[in-house]
């Protein structure tokens, strides 16, 4: 199985990198193969809502050339995609949400039907003020065709603070060695 993490946040070595790497590690004791891209490594500009990507004389492509052309591949080759973001707002860093918006060519050409979509979420509040987030995932996931699969909800705010929760790292580390189709 390939698992594809998307880390949307602009730490490094911040409570999602360290969240996501000990999924990605319990995926990996599985069996799995998995992935982290850094999404604020890439040039990710912002859908200038064309239609280009809904027409199918186009291949359902996106008109628009930077960094998601490295990426949509690897999302259509990705049976689970892990998306990691701090809470922003009680919404996702701006960076993933400029991803969700270029994720508009699978509308059309249904490529991540059937895929698995987790949210990793560290935040100040913790798991109460994910609401607002939780839900656009899901609604996003399902307009995808994809399944909402489980989540982790943390709390942390300093980076790197989640270390100080073993619970919680535990925690990702057997939701990805639990991961399965």
């Amino acid at each position: 199985m390939q698992i594809l993490a998307l880390n949307g946040s602009p730490r490094k070595q911040g409570n999602t990198d360290i969240l996501i790497d000990e999924i990605l590690r319990g995926a990996r004791s599985g069996g799995h193969e998995a992935e982290k891209l850094r999404l604020y490594d890439y040039e990710i500009r912002p859908c200038i809502d064309c239609r280009r990507c809904k027409q199918s004389e186009t291949g359902h492509t996106c008109a628009l050339k930077d960094g998601m052309q490295k990426i949509y591949p690897k999302l259509e080759a990705a049976d689970i995609i892990v998306f990691g973001t701090p809470i922003y707002w009680y919404g996702p860093t701006g960076m993933m949400k400029q991803l969700i918006d270029r994720l508009r060519p699978f509308i059309a050409s249904r490529k991540l039907e059937g895929k698995i979509g987790m949210p990793v979420v560290p935040s100040e509040e913790g798991s109460d003020c994910c609401g607002p987030l939780l839900e656009m995932f899901r609604m996003s996931f399902e307009y995808l065709g994809m399944k909402t699969g489980e989540s982790i909800l943390a709390r942390a705010y300093e980076r790197g603070e989640i270390r100080q929760s073993p619970g919680e790292l535990e925690k990702a580390y057997e939701l990805g060695a639990s991961l399965q189709l």
